[in-house]
């Protein structure tokens, strides 16, 4: 299979945030700039402005970005779950998007931010309505997109109908994920073949959480339907701590590169080794 146009995005703050040893915020900064230097990737999603008492290894995230040096074309991203925390992120000259988790679950959008999905609704047009008077944009993750373990309703229009409504309030960057494991094959083709026949132009983004032995099917039934950006974290690492209590980690973000950019392990391993120390305390 010949891959073109391939975006990758690795998620530093997807990868750390759930980690319960507090991880030194020069050596975030060491790590995020040898990644930056890497050029390999579209975007970092590199950390959040949420509560410190929720996601306390996340706490430092403005003085990461006080330290990191932009090189290339690689944008930064951080998420944020609410106005004060959209307040703070346009307040870094360095951030490009803010990421908002968006989850058509009821359920787990009250576990991870506080709100119901009408108000979850609300907030993102509020948001929304600030991001577009500065000069970065608004990315909303729209999460259990694929099915839910918490037997809320859900089917592939569900996920059409929120973008739709997303967008008619001025959203344009959107990413589909799932953050509990549920996607297969098919429900990923069926997904993403909705989106496309709804709007073509909309090219988001893939979020998977998956166990290892089943994450190349994904990723290939997912690049037969059209997607060509990809977003995972360096060995597999992480999981939302608002989910359930089982995470199931990202894609590998060396197994997107090995398997679309067609890199060597040698080539890999300098970042690898960096991420294994970063984590080693």
């Amino acid at each position: 299979m010949s891959f073109k146009d391939i975006e990758i995005v690795d998620c530093f703050r997807d990868a750390i945030q759930g980690l319960h040893q507090p991880i030194a915020t020069q050596k975030k900064i060491d790590y995020v700039n040898l990644l930056l230097a890497s050029g390999r990737f579209s975007c970092l999603d590199i950390g959040s402005f949420v509560s410190p008492k929720a996601v306390p290894q996340m706490a430092d995230t403005a003085d990461v970005l006080a330290g990191i040096v932009k090189s290339g074309s690689t944008k930064l991203s951080v998420v944020v779950a609410n106005e004060r925390g959209a307040e703070a992120a346009l307040a870094q000259e360095k951030v490009d998007f803010l990421g908002y988790p968006f989850s058509i679950s009821e359920t787990f959008q009250k576990r991870n931010t506080n709100a119901d999905l009408k108000e979850s609704f609300e907030r993102v047009q509020r948001m929304q309505n600030r991001v577009a008077a500065s000069d970065k944009e608004l990315i909303v993750y729209i999460s259990m997109a694929f099915g839910n373990p918490y037997e809320d309703a859900w089917d592939k229009q569900m996920v059409v109908y929120w973008l739709d409504q997303l967008k008619s309030i001025g959203v344009a960057r959107f990413s589909l994920a799932d953050t509990t494991g549920e996607a297969t094959p098919d429900s990923i083709t069926a997904v993403l073949q909705e989106v496309a026949a709804y709007d073509p132009s909309l090219n988001p983004s893939l979020h998977l959480h998956s166990r290892l032995d089943s994450a190349l099917s994904k990723i290939d039934a997912a690049y037969r339907a059209g997607c060509r950006k990809f977003e995972g974290a360096i060995l597999g690492y992480g999981g939302c701590p608002f989910a359930q209590d089982n995470l199931v980690g990202n894609i590998p973000t060396e197994l997107l590169l090995l398997h679309f950019e067609e890199s060597s392990t040698e080539e890999l391993q300098p970042i690898i080794t960096a991420f294994k120390d970063l984590i080693a305390d």
